[in-house]
């Protein structure tokens, strides 16, 4: 996992642009297509992947390099004397790999973008759950390609049905000092986790129908794929259910059949049942059938605060 992070995230991009800055093709077709190839790339990667587990503000810096060699190419490469296709066999080579990369780029791009927005399906509106701090979306949106969730909405794969309900669930990292979520690339202690520990709000106001709060906090990358919620608090509010997982032991504050209204404290984040690392994962749903699985309703799209959050997002959290 660590080390493709290091390779589509830093090693790709920094080849690509270094490819543009030190070696533009010599001709102008070579140098539209590199440039157009390489931008696109760096776009599709920049929607694609989840920068909370390097920086948020890495994909700015990548857009920033390409745009600045990009505008320079005609001055370094004397536009108006170019040849305007490549002159030999081997220089045709570079327009093809460009052409890959902008027809690879554009398509992964498109399909990122397609799924910022809202699904064709009923929505639940809840608050921002979030005390002090600040927050990003690593799986949230409305196809597989930015929320693995969604491949729960298979009804034909029997080991999703108990979960199902989950399918639209936004998960959520915390930001910490120069924008990275944790004291590491992957540190095993969860304290060493931004959002380890952040308070948790009710979203709605609704009674509390579950609440767990015993289960242990694991070391990352330990999780439990029995009791995968963890600790969680599950609101029912109007006729939606809301699902707050992966709470910090022995900090949930409220059990079942209490009545809360929006802001009271629900507890707080942590690493419990299945989650590879500290985050929160967050969903609606209908309320299940009678004696079926918690959290087996039918699934909900969610916006917070009026917003459908999708990969990359940033939330501030509420004083």
């Amino acid at each position: 996992m660590i080390a493709l992070v290091i390779a589509v995230q830093i090693a790709l991009p920094l080849v690509l642009l270094l490819w543009l800055a030190l070696f533009p093709a010599a001709n102008r077709l070579g140098l539209f297509l590199q440039a157009a190839g390489i931008g696109a790339t760096v776009l599709a990667l920049a929607l694609v992947s989840q920068w909370a587990l390097t920086a948020w503000w890495l994909p700015w810096l990548y857009g920033t390099l390409w745009l600045s060699s990009t505008l320079t190419l005609p001055a370094r490469r004397q536009w108006s004397s170019m040849p305007t296709t490549p002159q030999s066999v081997v220089r045709w080579l570079p327009v093809f790999v460009s052409l890959f990369l902008l027809g690879a780029g554009g398509w992964y791009g498109t399909k990122a973008v397609s799924g910022r927005f809202m699904p064709n399906t009923a929505t639940v509106d809840i608050v921002n759950p979030f005390g002090p701090g600040t927050y990003m979306v690593g799986h949230g949106g409305s196809n597989t390609l930015v929320n693995g969730h969604l491949k729960t909405l298979d009804l034909n794969t029997e080991r999703f049905r108990p979960w199902r309900g989950q399918s639209y669930a936004v998960d959520f990292f915390g930001v910490g000092p120069w924008g990275f979520r944790a004291a590491g690339f992957q540190p095993g202690d969860p304290a060493d986790y931004a959002i380890f520990g952040a308070r948790l709000h009710a979203p709605c106001t609704g009674e509390v129908i579950a609440a767990e709060g015993r289960m242990p906090d694991f070391r990352v990358p330990d999780q439990d794929m029995v009791n995968r919620l963890g600790n969680h608090v599950i609101l029912r509010c109007d006729d939606a259910d809301i699902v707050l997982a992966h709470m910090r032991q022995n900090r949930v504050t409220v059990s079942p059949g209490d009545t809360v209204t929006v802001g009271s404290l629900l507890g707080e984040v942590g690493n419990s049942g299945a989650s590879t690392e500290p985050h929160l994962h967050i969903h609606a749903q209908r309320p299940p059938p009678e004696g079926a699985p918690p959290i087996a309703g039918e699934p909900l799209a969610v916006r917070i605060d009026g917003r459908f959050l999708v990969r990359n997002d940033r939330l501030s959290g509420r004083e």
